[in-house]
């Protein structure tokens, strides 16, 4: 577990980021990719999660992202992995300040539902 979080954490600080809430959206993307790779049997980017941050910088894509349907096998596999705290939602509640209400809103209510029986 912890090799996955070094291995995500040197690939986020490697990647240029202005704020500390940039930074945890980008490792919380790499973790993502951890999980799609394990999934998949071979390293598996979040394409369309890079072109979006591409397209609108980091913490709009990451409010963006976070209106797609859930994935709660995601979140579970980001916990098996010992890499919760990179779920983008607890990204998202870490800093609600600058992610939009409705962002903020969805990211409470599924951490609610995968961690309560």
């Amino acid at each position: 577990m912890e090799a996955k979080q070094r291995a995500v954490q040197l690939r986020a600080d490697a990647y240029e980021t202005e704020t500390e809430a940039e930074k945890d959206a980008i490792s919380a993307i790499y973790a993502y990719e951890e999980v799609l790779s394990a999934k998949n049997g071979k390293k598996t980017r979040a394409s369309s999660t890079w072109q979006l941050i591409k397209r609108h910088g980091i913490i709009s894509a990451v409010d963006r992202a976070i209106n797609r349907p859930a994935e709660p096998e995601g979140y579970s596999s980001l916990v098996d992995m010992g890499l919760a705290d990179y779920a983008l939602e607890a990204v998202i509640i870490r800093y609600p300040e600058i992610f939009s209400d409705d962002a903020v809103k969805i990211s409470q209510d599924r951490i609610k539902q995968w961690t309560c029986p």
